[in-house]
């Protein structure tokens, strides 16, 4: 007797967990567990113009002792003063930076350097900046002309800014937000199911390129080299589903 009260009492209690077996995987398959989430990645971009630039170059001399390289650079100082001006900058959007430079050594004939030195390399970076783009870029394309006037100069990439990079950011995740809802929203809806309340939110790195790159870095990429410029932001963001 009770043996046969054991066995119906195992059949009810695999009827129990088969039932309740049932009923979760109907839930799994309509997607409506309490705890269900969707993980989704929205995007948004804008194209922005740079509102100021810079460019950096050195002017360059080889003489044989220092004192004699201070004193060449010192004189071509105005010279290429007075050629930026003639560019339509000022002498609050020019800056003379700290000079640097370094001996070379003659080698003997072993190849080998020795302790006499040969002459003085002297390097005199200037930095020109203005909200002005375009006269950046055309003094990047113009300035090697000081070399007609004897001046040996190298000129660095100019590099260009968006000011307001920080308040477009701002934006701009606020929109990658939106997109993640609008491609959650479209996944769901053919299970007939709803977004509800976001349960996380996580900030993916920026991406300020050119206009046209299609370029991407875990790290995120800054572009300083072109005037217009791409900034993407991205967000990835766990909605509740109802």
């Amino acid at each position: 007797m009770w043996l046969e009260k054991i066995e119906k009492f195992q059949i009810i209690i695999l009827a129990i967990v088969l039932a309740l077996g049932l009923i979760l995987s109907v839930k799994i398959i309509s997607g409506v567990l309490p705890n269900d989430g969707i993980s989704v990645t929205g995007s948004a971009s804008r194209i922005v113009k740079s509102d100021n630039g810079s460019i950096t170059f050195n002017i360059y001399t080889k003489q044989k002792t220092r004192k004699i390289a201070y004193a060449a650079v010192k004189k071509q100082i105005p010279i290429v003063i007075e050629y930026l001006k003639s560019k339509g900058f000022e002498d609050k959007d020019i800056e003379i930076k700290t000079q640097n430079g370094y001996n070379t050594y003659k080698m003997l004939p072993n190849g080998n350097s020795s302790n006499e030195v040969d002459y003085y390399n002297l390097y005199q970076p200037i930095t020109v900046k203005s909200k002005d783009v375009n006269k950046i870029k055309d003094l990047s394309l113009a300035i090697p002309a000081l070399m007609d006037k004897g001046i040996d100069i190298e000129v660095q990439n100019p590099e260009y800014y968006y000011s307001k990079i920080s308040d477009l950011k701002v934006e701009l995740l606020h929109e990658a937000t939106t997109d993640a809802k609008q491609r959650a929203s479209a996944m769901l809806k053919a299970t007939h199911n709803r977004t509800g309340k976001i349960q996380s939110v996580k900030m993916g790195v920026f991406q300020i390129t050119s206009s046209d790159s299609t370029n991407v870095s875990d790290s995120g990429i800054y572009d300083t080299e072109s005037i217009e410029k791409k900034v993407t932001a991205v967000a990835n963001v766990v909605f509740k589903i109802k």
